[in-house]
């Protein structure tokens, strides 16, 4: 693991269109409700046996709510022989942090479900 990465760190190389790869180690269901953009789900429980899907990345972003979980998350990364050359971060502040700042998307089917008030008119 290199260390932590602030959340405008993160904004600022998704907005440069750089080659990163965000790494959400949330459950389906909240990737669902909210996540980075471009972001890949790949929850805690399966990181150790989905790693090797990481291997061609340069850069790898960690990701969870609060900052904590996604630093074991890149030191777990950071074990794996294929993630050796790649710059392995787990973001500072986690998803709330970074949801207050830039916003978060959502799934279109999130969004469906939730249908928008009728007009009294």
């Amino acid at each position: 693991m290199d260390g932590e990465i602030t959340t405008d760190e993160v904004n600022e190389l998704l907005e440069d269109d750089e080659d990163i790869c965000i790494v959400d180690i949330r459950s389906p269901q909240e990737f669902t409700h909210s996540h980075i953009p471009d972001s890949e789900n790949v929850p805690f429980h399966e990181l150790s046996s989905r790693v090797e899907e990481l291997e061609d990345e340069d850069h790898i972003v960690t990701v969870c709510p609060h900052g904590k979980a996604s630093v074991q998350a890149a030191k777990l990364i950071g074990t794996y022989e294929g993630t050796a050359d790649a710059r392995i971060e787990s973001m500072e502040g986690g998803l709330e942090k970074y949801g207050m700042k830039f916003g978060l998307v959502r799934d279109r089917d999130d969004e469906d479900e939730a249908e928008q008030p009728e007009s009294p008119f």
